[in-house]
């Protein structure tokens, strides 16, 4: 880890008093203040606060090596601070995890336009549905689609991914069509894993219900789940983004018009604003006003 970043972290937890104080002032999560405090103790080789259940306190070995840690901080204040990069000028690798409905749907383009407009960036894309741990995968940043955020990590919202209820003309063949969320727990449902429990929440006329469905078919990918809608396997939650041009197409058909399936935000997330390494903050910047001004993306996008 950065030494000099953990010093000034160590510095912000005795001036704070505690570890929650210092994430709060350096806007960092306390997982990471506590990595950056562990950090510290063991290339001291020493413990340097003690803990109670109300405050810390410095230890003995802990009062000397934050007067060293003073002081080197006074010295790096003194360096050269790094000027801002142009587009041109601005180098670095950024490693970013995604789902892989986003990642095909969005990010493909909004990367390949980012890599355009800065021609010395690199940018490593890990496409998983794992909410990988960041810290441990080496992960930059992570664009999650979610309502459930972890509050130990910094959360850019970026936009919000609306979805519908669909399924093929094959599938629908012959059958009867649900008019209100409740039918759908009598149909084979295409259900995605990583959620549990299938629960689909729906809001009508500022209404909410919630149905429990269920089916044969189930995985942790939702680009499978609209592959197997689309070969006639079932009905499927899918995002608005995902599916939009087979609706347009005829090769699914939306579902209870009338409902609205739950939103989730879409947000860019990362461990820290304290010190963002500035291709970092350039590739957040750039998402953040491609999701509210690309025409592509805006075209996804469900209107109603």
């Amino acid at each position: 880890m950065d030494r000099l970043k953990a010093v000034q972290v160590f510095i912000t937890i005795v001036e704070q008093g505690s570890l929650s104080g210092a994430a709060d002032k350096l806007d960092m999560s306390r997982a990471m203040v506590t990595r950056y405090l562990a950090e510290m103790e063991q290339w001291a080789g020493v413990r340097l606060l003690n803990r109670t259940t109300r405050r810390l306190s410095l230890t003995s070995a802990g009062e000397s090596v934050y007067q060293q840690s003073l002081q080197l901080n006074a010295i790096s204040l003194t360096l050269p601070v790094q000027q801002k990069h142009n587009t041109k000028d601005l180098a670095g690798l950024v490693r970013i995890s995604c789902s892989q409905s986003i990642a095909q749907s969005a990010l493909s383009l909004a990367i390949s336009e980012f890599l355009q407009l800065y021609p010395n960036m690199m940018i490593d894309m890990q496409i998983s549905n794992k909410s990988v741990n960041l810290i441990e995968e080496r992960i930059d940043l992570a664009i999650r689609i979610t309502n459930q955020l972890e509050p130990s990590l910094i959360a850019k919202p970026l936009s919000t991914c609306h979805s519908v209820i669909c399924a093929s003309p094959a599938f629908l063949k012959n059958k009867t069509l649900p008019t209100q969320p409740e039918d759908l727990a009598l149909l084979e449902c295409l259900t995605y894993s990583f959620f549990g429990r299938s629960l689909w929440s729906f809001e009508k006329e500022g209404k909410t219900s919630t149905v429990l469905v269920d089916g044969r078919l189930s995985a942790n990918e939702s680009v499978f789940l609209m592959e197997a809608a689309l070969n006639g396997a079932g009905i499927a939650m899918q995002p608005y983004y995902s599916v939009a041009k087979y609706l347009q197409s005829g090769e699914l058909i939306q579902l209870l018009p009338d409902y609205t399936p739950m939103p989730l935000g879409i947000y860019g997330v990362y461990t820290s604003r304290q010190h963002m390494p500035t291709p970092l903050r350039a590739v957040i910047d750039f998402l953040a006003n491609w999701f509210n001004t690309s025409s592509h993306w805006h075209s996804l996008m469900q209107q109603g």
